[in-house]
Formats: structure tokens, sequence, C-alpha cells
């Protein structure tokens, strides 16, 4: 699976308007993995290659989600801001919504 080209030009969008760096901690997953390392199963938003989750932790989380709400475009995006596992998912699936893991 490769990431949907028309996403990747919103997340460098966001990249250069943030202006800071952006490390992927995931992104593009085949079925099998996502099912693997994610309670979406087999059909989950990374599988479509139009998800990403940027490793980022405090105020640069604050000011990346920020920026991310400027563009628009992202219609998902989950927070994970706890523990070792601290990262924010983008995706632009045909939905609305943010929500905590």
């Amino acid at each position: 699976m490769l990431p949907d080209t028309a996403f990747m030009e919103k997340v460098e969008a966001l990249r250069r308007l943030y202006n800071r760096p952006m490390p992927v901690t995931s992104a593009a997953r085949c079925p099998a993995h996502n099912a693997k390392v994610s309670s979406t199963g087999t059909t989950g938003p990374h599988t479509t290659g139009r998800a990403i989750d940027i490793g980022v932790r405090g105020a640069d989380a604050l000011d990346l989600v920020r920026v991310a709400l400027s563009l628009g475009g992202f219609t998902g995006i989950g927070v994970s801001q706890k523990g070792s596992a601290r990262f924010i998912h983008f995706d632009d699936l045909p939905r609305k919504a943010i929500w905590s893991y």
C-alpha cells in the first residue's frame, strides 16, 4: 500500500506551514498489519493510504493541530498524548471527527 497522492499533498502543505520536523510514526499499512496494530481491523483509515500519524508531544502537538485545522482538509484527527505513544493522527476520510486514544 502506498500513500494516496492527494492526501500527501495535504500533508506536505501542513509540513510547510508547521515548519518543524514531523516524524512519521505510521502511514499506509497493509490490511493484515493494520489488523495487528489497530482496533479498526483490516479496513482502517491507514489501509486506504489516506492516514498518517505524526510523533509530536506537548505544545508542539497543540501547534500542529492548530495548523491542520487552519488548513482544513483533514477530517479525522486522533490525539494520543499519554505514555510513550505520543502522536497525532490525521486522515481525510468522509467524516468529521476528533478523538483521543
